[in-house]
């Protein structure tokens, strides 16, 4: 009796290399991945600027309602106070950060319900993360614009170096328009830009506005950042996204000229190599 190995083998140049040896993978792996979305925009609202109530929020509403017919917009939502006392009551309790990550993430989710609610005479709807992943695309050809919740959902698979979760909204925002190859991202706050330290703080007049910057001289930064320090290290590692905005969303006109292209914020030059 005679016994024939069928096995088919696949021809692959990962076939023989450990993924672990980043020489062996490179060749392969360091090359510069497709852009899904080239054409959309990318824009997250932070929770602070949610968290100020109607005097905020209407007319960052009105600002977006005015950049449909320009742009396609995915529109992203961080989380506030809200949160903050979560993380609060959750850390009084003991509980581990990957039971914190959700529930931050869901103050995220229903400020997005929010500004979805008030855009929906626009066709504007709230999708969750795996819409996101998997139907982006037809949602935007149906529709101007989407929103959903910038908190990336690492959720139990949170890294525990911390007692508060890394991955929050503004890390999940880049993650996301950079696996897109989105056109740009825009980080919208309740202060002008980055400074040299927290201009709201006991230093506060010694606060400089840095109005262009990179993600080398932030990580030597020893002042607060207005976004998650996580997202240092995504911008450094970034494959498409060569630089990203942040502006004021309580001054109106800021988040429409930054869109247009105008510098009117804090610009940060990312680690990602030109095309």
């Amino acid at each position: 009796m005679t016994v024939t190995n069928q096995i088919k083998h696949v021809a692959s140049p990962l076939a023989r290399q450990t993924l672990l040896d980043g020489d062996l993978t490179r060749p392969i792996a360091g090359n510069r991945p497709n852009k899904l979305l080239p054409w959309v925009q990318v824009i997250k609202i932070g929770g602070r600027v949610m968290d100020r109530g109607h005097e905020a929020i209407l007319p960052l509403v009105d600002e977006l309602r005015s950049l449909l017919p320009e742009h396609r917009l995915l529109i992203l939502t961080g989380a506030g106070i809200r949160a903050r006392h979560l993380y609060s009551v959750g850390l009084d309790l003991g509980l581990p950060v990957g039971s914190l990550a959700p529930l931050a993430a869901s103050e995220a989710g229903q400020n997005g319900h929010i500004l979805a609610s008030l855009l929906a005479p626009e066709g504007v709807s709230y999708i969750e993360h795996p819409t996101i992943a998997s139907q982006l695309a037809i949602h935007l050809s149906a529709a101007r614009a989407v929103i959903g919740s910038a908190f990336p959902p690492y959720h139990h698979h949170e890294f525990p170096t911390s007692r508060i979760p890394l991955h929050r909204a503004d890390t999940g925002a880049f993650l996301l328009a950079d696996a897109l190859g989105a056109a740009g991202l825009t980080i919208v706050e309740d202060v002008d830009g980055v400074y040299t330290s927290d201009p709201n703080g006991a230093d506060g007049k010694k606060a400089e506005l840095l109005r262009e910057t990179t993600v080398a001289e932030l990580a030597k930064l020893k002042g607060t950042l207005p976004f998650d320090p996580a997202l240092i290290e995504v911008m450094t590692n970034a494959r498409h996204i060569a630089r990203l905005q942040v502006v004021n969303g309580l001054v109106p006109g800021r988040l429409a000229a930054a869109l247009r292209g105008q510098h009117v914020g804090t610009i940060i030059h990312t680690g990602a190599r030109p095309a």
